[in-house]
Order: structure tokens, then C-alpha cells, then sequence
């Protein structure tokens, strides 16, 4: 019997098969569980989708590479709390297709970094990082205020994620396009302001006469982490932080 396994050592096709049997096996054990429970994410207060103009902010992140510097996951470690804040909740990525979770840190991690800076120091550092961090490793992105941000994907962006189970409602998608310049325009924002309560409104950019790629990256940057009440879980906080 305990020779059983030079079969397989000597036919590539039966090794072949005999992974992918171990291999779906494993993958049922892990996966199968998931179609049984009514939500494999609590639902906590306070969680809402990206505005149209976060969400394309969130795209320039992507499309910019920052994800391979900056995690967005706190750890439950006391080291990494005391540093960066609460740690993650999994309600607070359950709107990001991808999610931007990990742990390879060559900047910060970013989960807690909205509201913890001005808007203007986001520019300012965006545009010139070491001006503000000399020991920054991280590249310039003055660029960003000079693109136009292109509107004219909103309403299919938004589209899209509902299609992955966002919760876009049909006058969000509508409207996107009309919210991501909302959103930089106090004067034109009350719509927006009711369809998306506690969103930011505001210049970001420090040019209210145009609507840039700094503008919707900014507006992301300042909603991340801010969604949640934290004082609200304190008491639930692991063994490990108490």
C-alpha cells in the first residue's frame, strides 16, 4: 500500500488529475459554506457606496499604482492600531470591487487617512511629497491637477458596480455625471447633498473653476475610514488590544 503513490510519480496525467481532485475538494470545503449563509459581511451603520466623484478618485488610485505602496488594513495588532487607528472592519471594504487590503507597506497604510489631513496638504503632497515627507520614497503626481476629469464614464462606472451589488439607487446612476461636479460646487449641491447625505462637499483642489483628476482623488482620500463610528466598538476591541 505504501507503494500506492509511485503510480501517480510516474504518470504525469494522473498526478495531473489527482491535484485537481485534492484541489476542488479544498476549494468546495471553503467555498460551499458561503451559498448557506445569509451574509458573510455585518452590516454596520454608516457604511455607504463611493460618490460618483470617489469613485472615479478610486480609479486614478488604481490606475496610478498607489495600491502597491499603500495597504488599506489595519491589522488587529496593537502596533498597528496605535499607529493607524481601529482596526478594519470587512463592512468597510464591502463596496470596493477590488478591495484594497494587504499588508506590504512601503508608504502608510491609508484605511484611517481620511479627515486626518487638510485638503490642502493632500495637494500640496501629491504634487510634491518630499516637500512635505523628506525621507518620502513616494513619486510626484502634480499631473493630476492638470487633467480634466472625465465625466462622460460616470453613469457606466456606477452601472457596473451595481451589477456586483452595489446599492446604487437608478437616480444615482442618472445623475452621476451631474453629481461628481456637485460635489466640488456647495452652491449646486443639494441634490447631490440628498442623495448621498454626509458626503463631502466642497472644492478639493484649490481651483473651483475646473473639475480635475485631483479633485476626485483628494475626495476619495478623505472618505476613507470616515465611515464608521469607532467609539461604537471599542468595547469589542480583541483580547490582544485591551
Amino acid at each position: 500500500m505504501w507503494r500506492f503513490h509511485r503510480l501517480f510519480e510516474k504518470h504525469t496525467m494522473i498526478l495531473l488529475i489527482g491535484i485537481l481532485v485534492v484541489v476542488s475538494i479544498g476549494g468546495l470545503v471553503q467555498i460551499t459554506p458561503l451559498f448557506f449563509i445569509e451574509s458573510t459581511i455585518e452590516r454596520v451603520e454608516g457604511v455607504r457606496p463611493y460618490t460618483p466623484l470617489e469613485l472615479a478618485g478610486r480609479q486614478i488610485y488604481i490606475r496610478e499604482g498607489c495600491y502597491t505602496c499603500h495597504s488599506q488594513m489595519v491589522r488587529p495588532l496593537r502596533d498597528e492600531v496605535e499607529r493607524y487607528g481601529h482596526y478594519s472592519l470587512a463592512a468597510e471594504s464591502m463596496y470596493d470591487h477590488p478591495f484594497q487590503w494587504g499588508s506590504k507597506r512601503t508608504g502608510p497604510d491609508l484605511a484611517r487617512v481620511g479627515g486626518r489631513y487638510s485638503d490642502e496638504w493632500h495637494r500640496d503632497h501629491l504634487i510634491d511629497p518630499r516637500a512635505l515627507v523628506p525621507e518620502s520614497v513616494m513619486p510626484p503626481y502634480a499631473f493630476l491637477a492638470g487633467r480634466e476629469l472625465d465625466v462622460n464614464d460616470a453613469e457606466r462606472h456606477l452601472r457596473a458596480n451595481r451589477v456586483v451589488g452595489v446599492p446604487y439607487t437608478d437616480a444615482q446612476v442618472e445623475n452621476a455625471a451631474a453629481d461628481m461636479r456637485a460635489q466640488v460646487d456647495p452652491m449646486s449641491s443639494f441634490d447631490f447633498e440628498r442623495r448621498y447625505p454626509g458626503a463631502l462637499v466642497r472644492d478639493f483642489d484649490g481651483d473651483p473653476t475646473r473639475l480635475t483628476e485631483m479633485d476626485a482623488i483628494i475626495a476619495y482620500l478623505q472618505k476613507l475610514g470616515t465611515d464608521v463610528d469607532f467609539s461604537n466598538y471599542e468595547a469589542e476591541a480583541p483580547e490582544n488590544l485591551r
